[in-house]
């Protein structure tokens, strides 16, 4: 008896795409309530064309560990990591903080698929991403460009430990005085 499956592929449950798991409406509504799109930036003396300032785009959701959603996430997307939000937390969160990650896989399908609640911080996200693997944040204007588009993020940037003025100077008696993000 032949067979057209290639040799052990008798089951192809297992060889099913992950993205055929979840509705992308489903993820996009799941992200627009738990997820965030955040630009961390750190002081890094080693990073002296960055004015000692290391930028770190990220993408993250959190959720309960007993709803599943996070894992799920990271199954859907084939990229990333879950992990507890703290060491006794039951909270999980999913994230993606690699570049090549972000360009490839996160953003083309947030293009394709738009969020509502989070969509001028989506796009916002997605030009940093694109201009740091441009290496456009090495050049003086493009590094005030993606540091003043991280601040117009995430209700202006509100919640960061530093201001934007402390960042754009490059002091670093400004930085050493400020705490670390």
């Amino acid at each position: 008896m032949s067979s057209e499956n290639p040799s052990g592929a008798d089951n192809q449950q297992e060889t099913k795409s992950p993205r055929t798991e979840l509705d992308p409406h489903w993820v996009v509504g799941f992200v627009d309530g738990e997820g965030c799109f955040s630009v961390s930036i750190h002081q890094n003396p080693y990073v002296r064309r960055t004015r000692g300032w290391h930028i770190q785009p990220l993408f993250h959701v959190y959720q309960h560990e007993l709803s599943g959603g996070a894992r799920r996430v990271v199954s859907f997307f084939g990229c990333g990591r879950v992990r507890p939000k703290g060491p006794k937390s039951s909270v999980l969160t999913y994230a993606v903080s690699s570049l090549r990650d972000l360009e490839e896989r996160i953003l083309p399908f947030f293009e394709c698929h738009p969020l509502i609640i989070k969509r001028d911080d989506f796009q916002r996200f997605a030009a940093i991403v694109r201009a740091i693997r441009r290496k456009e944040h090495l050049e003086s204007s493009g590094f005030e460009r993606v540091v003043r588009l991280a601040f117009a993020m995430n209700a202006n940037g509100k919640q960061r430990a530093r201001t934007l003025e402390q960042i754009l100077s490059g002091s670093s008696e400004t930085a050493r005085q400020a705490p670390l993000l």
